[in-house]
């Protein structure tokens, strides 16, 4: 029987977060391995959005641990793309923050962008714009992806990128995405959910 060693990617510990005096979500303990999803559910509001930010590092818990194994990159709601610069041009931002080993060509290609490379970002679709954020994970290269409403502002064709993207990322990284509109369409074994609930203990079930 071949025993698989998976390696831990992120880890946070009894993770706490107050809005004004009040607890968002109460101890909060998560693992992500490589090769895993972790999908974050939960009514608007309840803090899926808050909790990506603290597991990327933007805002601070103020109870418990985190601690990254490995190099991370968050993706918010609004991908935030600079409008002023081409699609290329943001990827050549980006790509000084990763490694430099992904055309700028491939990844525009992979998100459906082929041929975009030279026109401005303010001039995509808020689809396109979601796709050119993903891009930039591509071209980062970053073993964690922590990923807000990626399939927001998109269409089926849109959703299934983000779905493949999802997949060949886990096949050496992992994810950790918001949504509420839709699960990955990815094998369901590879899928832990945590359910965020207002004020309430969150833990991981599968």
């Amino acid at each position: 029987m071949e025993i698989r060693i998976l390696t831990l990617l992120l880890e946070a510990k009894c993770l706490e977060f107050h809005r004004y005096g009040v607890p968002v979500f109460r101890p909060l303990d998560l693992r992500l391995a490589a090769g895993r999803a972790i999908v974050l559910t939960g009514p608007n509001g309840v803090g899926k959005t808050t909790l990506l930010r603290l597991l990327a590092g933007i805002l601070k818990p103020v109870a418990g641990s985190l601690v990254h194994h490995a190099s991370h990159a968050f993706v918010g709601h609004l991908p935030a793309v600079k409008g002023d610069l081409s699609c290329r041009e943001n990827l050549e931002y980006e790509q000084q923050l990763g490694l430099p080993d992904l055309a700028l060509a491939d990844a525009l290609a992979q998100v459906g962008l082929a041929g975009l490379g030279s026109r401005p970002a303010r001039a995509l679709s808020a689809g396109q714009k979601r796709r050119l954020g993903m891009a930039r994970l591509l071209v980062r290269r970053s073993e964690c992806w922590l990923l807000d409403e990626p399939y927001a502002s998109l269409d089926d064709a849109g959703c299934r990128r983000v779905d493949e993207l999802i997949e060949r990322q886990l096949e050496h990284g992992g994810v950790i995405l918001a949504t509420h509109q839709r699960h990955p369409h990815i094998d369901s074994q590879r899928i832990d959910q945590v359910v965020l609930e207002f004020g309430q203990e969150g833990g991981l079930q599968q």
